[in-house]
């Protein structure tokens, strides 16, 4: 009897690593600050982003979800995708990483 490997959510990993999309006003990128709050991928490879905004105010808030759906779409093997932007759950500083609050002086 042979084992199988867990079974990996296929293109995670490379769209995660294609999210390096920078607010303009913000020197650390949208993922590590948090404002990716889900990610979907279906079996016919459409992907769906649920983003959130630092503020409902957000000057970049019409440009970020274009350049979200361009970098994902980059990914080869991904198909259409679809971003959103949400309100809940609402952003707030837990949801950065210790790397973007190091580049942030937010320690």
């Amino acid at each position: 009897m042979t084992t199988r490997p867990p079974l990996k959510i296929p293109l995670t990993d490379e769209i995660v690593t294609a999210l390096t999309v920078y607010d303009p006003e913000i020197p650390a990128d949208i993922y590590e600050i948090g404002l990716i709050c889900r990610i979907d991928i279906a079996d016919d490879r459409t992907v769906k982003v649920d983003m959130s905004l630092t503020s409902p105010n957000c000057p970049s808030a019409q440009e970020l979800p274009v350049m979200v759906q361009n970098a994902v779409s980059t990914v080869p093997g991904v198909g259409k995708v679809d971003v959103s932007v949400v309100q809940d759950p609402p952003w707030d500083r837990s949801r950065m990483s210790e790397e973007a609050r190091v580049v942030l002086n937010m320690l």
